[in-house]
């Protein structure tokens, strides 16, 4: 008996720690909870000039803010007109750069146009003939102009006789001449075959001339670049 009654009384006081544990669980539980919903309450204990400062103190912070917004994305469009700007005249540039390396001779060029052969018999074909095909070639709006594919024609290159041929800015080029031109190919072949241009003289001096308009001439000569001898960059 005595030993039942102490397992009895262990069991009961086991019980009752336990339900104590779980009553003192729930009475914190709520009580946190009633502490969070005090802490959320809605200013009603608030006067009323409290909470006008309070709005007031917002809104200067809101308009502070929203200052600070638009100075950033005005921040932000200037940069990125600033570096469209500068691309745009990056491209601008080099574009630039590229049209007057062509026009200088200083690189290759492509584009349509057309191929003159001229054939003729030796000393036929003078330093003056080709000077002139030239002349008509650009007054036709020719861009780029090569002969024999070694002489490329710029505003420096010059014309000389030469027993065995035309000498063109000191290259010797010897017949047939071959002439490539970039431009407008019906234009340029006009220019070639209109009434007493560059096919007539040639076959007045019995030689002939061909032309073969092409959608694509490929020009790999390019000029010499000289030293100026005298002249030098303006001082502003």
């Amino acid at each position: 008996m005595p030993e039942t009654f102490s397992l009895r009384t262990a069991l009961r006081r086991r019980s009752s720690w336990i339900v104590g544990l779980l009553i003192g669980l729930l009475a914190f539980t709520v009580t946190v909870q009633w502490r969070e919903g005090d802490e959320t309450d809605d200013f009603s204990g608030v006067r009323g000039i409290e909470l006008a400062e309070l709005l007031k103190s917002l809104d200067a912070t809101n308009a502070r803010l929203t200052q600070q917004i638009e100075t950033l994305e005005a921040s932000r469009d200037d940069l990125r007109d600033s570096t469209k700007s500068t691309a745009e005249a990056r491209e601008a540039a080099v574009l630039r750069a590229n049209a007057l390396a062509i026009l200088s001779g200083t690189v290759g060029a492509e584009g349509p146009g057309i191929e003159i052969t001229i054939t003729a018999p030796p000393g036929a074909v003078t330093a003056s003939v080709l000077l002139d095909a030239v002349q008509e070639m650009r007054d036709a709006g020719a861009e780029v102009i090569s002969l024999n594919g070694v002489a490329r024609v710029v505003a420096q290159t010059w014309f000389l006789d030469d027993d065995a041929g035309v000498r063109v800015s000191g290259r010797l080029l010897k017949p047939p001449y071959v002439m490539e031109v970039i431009g407008d190919p019906d234009t340029l072949a006009d220019a070639v075959t209109f009434r007493g241009g560059l096919a007539d003289r040639v076959e007045g001096r019995g030689g002939e001339v061909g032309v073969e308009e092409r959608r694509r001439i490929r020009i790999t000569a390019v000029a010499d670049d000289p030293e100026p001898q005298y002249a030098r960059p303006a001082n502003d």
